[in-house]
């Protein structure tokens, strides 16, 4: 496999960041990298585009997760800085996909798939899941297919 650009473009703005002594910027990039080294590490692998694609999306997953819970606690300072870092994880992430245009991705993946009831979810997932990884939140997708296959 080829170097992942995503990859490459992580590495650049560290070293930006680092230079323009940027410490939040430079923290949260860190950690994506460190993400990263450790899945290629533990898979033994060197990832590609679109797993470092699901590192950032997790990342990003974790983030608004924690956003929820220190706002549940009033820790507004906590709250403050996990905001601050999923911008920066968001700003490496593609554009996401609107409601109208997810809904068309589920149409066409069910009729690739030939699904006809909810027991065609797992084909119809496995069409997407590379297609909007970073894009929509799983969770949202998993219920719009439901909602379409069950149509």
């Amino acid at each position: 496999m080829s170097e992942s650009s995503l990859k490459q473009r992580l590495q650049d703005d560290m070293k930006a960041a680092l230079k323009a002594g940027d410490k939040q910027r430079l923290g949260t990039i860190r950690l994506i990298i460190s993400a990263i080294k450790q899945r290629e590490i533990d898979e033994r692998i060197s990832l590609d585009d679109a797993a470092v694609l699901a590192v950032l999306d997790k990342a990003a997953k974790q983030r608004r997760e924690s956003i929820t819970h220190y706002q549940a606690a009033n820790r507004d300072d906590l709250v403050a800085q996990e905001q601050s870092e999923l911008v920066i994880i968001q700003s490496y992430l593609p554009e996401p996909l609107d409601t109208a245009a997810l809904a068309n991705l589920v149409k066409e993946a069910v009729k690739a798939s030939n699904a006809t009831s909810i027991k065609d979810m797992g084909n119809v997932m496995a069409i997407l899941r590379p297609e909007v990884q970073g894009r929509v939140d799983m969770a949202v997708l998993s219920a719009t297919v439901k909602d379409i296959l069950s149509h």
